[in-house]
């Protein structure tokens, strides 16, 4: 299992350490608001100010082209996360305070319950605001037992800057609709190359923590690895493994071992006495279903989209039907929402398997 020879980098960047990247972030994250968001990301990389490279993702644009879709706003369909709402009331932007609302759902500073049950009891009546929140509360599966503590000493430099692409978008998070949405603004393959595919919140971080209960996290199709360094910095052991086929700008590990997801379980016991990460698996070409029948612990962890849109899901069925229904052997004992980009549904699972040990269910039964 050979582990790439080199080190955390950003393409283009005069200089990126990860660890010196998030001792300055405090202070950097301050002035977000104050700069457009092309302006941010070469500022904070410390990249070229003609910066020309150029993002593959979902579409292939340059920094540049980021900012000029963003400066035209709706002409430039960027609220197409929610014209495609039934009401036209819905279709409205929402106030800046719904959005900023939103964001703070996944503040570390937060209780999420309780932002939630703000989120929800503020909102005016058929407003956006209101259907996300109702949404996202009938989603939300999260054992008595796991008490998220807040934090004002957690740095994580994707969630501030996801924060911007809220307020920029004019997003206040998804509803019912979202699934029909098929289209996503010119920021998002920026997100990706320099966070990754989602951004992993404190509290998905905290959730990991405690159920992993010291247990090494095995972190397949880790992408940039940003996951992984952010769990590691969290206290969770974690090893990143990735086939490589992918291109990103930043990369925040180097330690990442390049094989196939399925092999490195296989010289691994099949990761017996570990926990299965699968961050935005690849449901094409069988990966994901490669790689929970390869798997012999009794967690996988997804990070996933929330709905049946197909983007991390199954045509007819989302990833925790699929896991219960199809999979079977498997019980959702968590489900939490992540922060979503516009025109976006992700959500943590975490699976528990059932054969030859107590469920998280079970075991909270017996406690009471």
């Amino acid at each position: 299992m050979p582990v790439e020879p080199q080190k955390p980098y950003a393409t283009g960047s005069k200089g990126f350490d990860p660890d010196d990247f998030l001792a300055q972030w405090p202070k950097k994250a301050q002035a977000l608001s104050k700069h457009d968001f092309r302006s941010s990301i070469i500022d904070n990389f410390n990249l070229p100010h003609n910066d020309s490279y150029v993002y593959h993702a979902i579409a292939s644009v340059t920094l540049s082209q980021v900012q000029e879709a963003t400066n035209h706003g709706r002409e430039a369909n960027l609220h197409a996360c929610s014209d495609d709402l039934t009401s036209a009331a819905l279709a409205r932007a929402p106030p800046q305070a719904d959005t900023e609302a939103y964001t703070t759902l996944f503040s570390p500073t937060t209780t999420p319950q309780k932002a939630l049950k703000a989120f929800a009891s503020n909102a005016r009546k058929y407003s956006l605001r209101a259907s996300s929140a109702t949404y996202l509360h009938s989603q939300r599966l999260l054992p008595s037992h796991i008490t998220i503590p807040r934090s004002k000493a957690h740095i994580n430099p994707a969630y501030d800057v996801w924060a911007l692409t809220c307020k920029t978008l004019e997003w206040c998070g998804p509803t019912p609709s979202t699934h029909r949405v098929r289209s996503a603004h010119h920021i998002l393959p920026v997100m990706m190359h320099h966070f990754g595919c989602v951004v992993p919140s404190y509290e998905a971080l905290e959730i990991i923590k405690q159920l992993s209960s010291g247990r090494t996290v095995l972190d397949v199709g880790s992408g940039n690895g940003y996951w992984t360094y952010m769990l590691r910095r969290h206290g969770v052991e974690t090893v990143a493994v990735d086939n490589k086929q992918s291109e990103w700008r930043v990369m925040w590990i180097g330690d990442t071992i390049s094989t196939d997801g399925v092999e490195f379980l296989r010289k691994r016991d099949g990761g017996k006495g570990e926990v299965l990460l699968l961050v935005y698996p690849v449901v094409g070409g069988e990966f994901t279903e490669r790689m929970v029948r390869a798997y012999e612990g009794d967690m996988v962890v997804v990070a996933a989209t929330q709905n049946r849109s197909g983007y991390t899901a199954f045509k007819d069925r989302r990833v925790d039907e699929w896991m219960v229904e199809k999979v079977g052997g498997w019980e959702k004992v968590v489900q939490v929402a992540l922060p979503s980009f516009a025109g976006k549904d992700e959500g943590l699972f975490v699976f528990e398997r059932r054969k030859g040990r107590q469920s998280v269910h079970e075991a909270n039964d017996l406690d009471n």
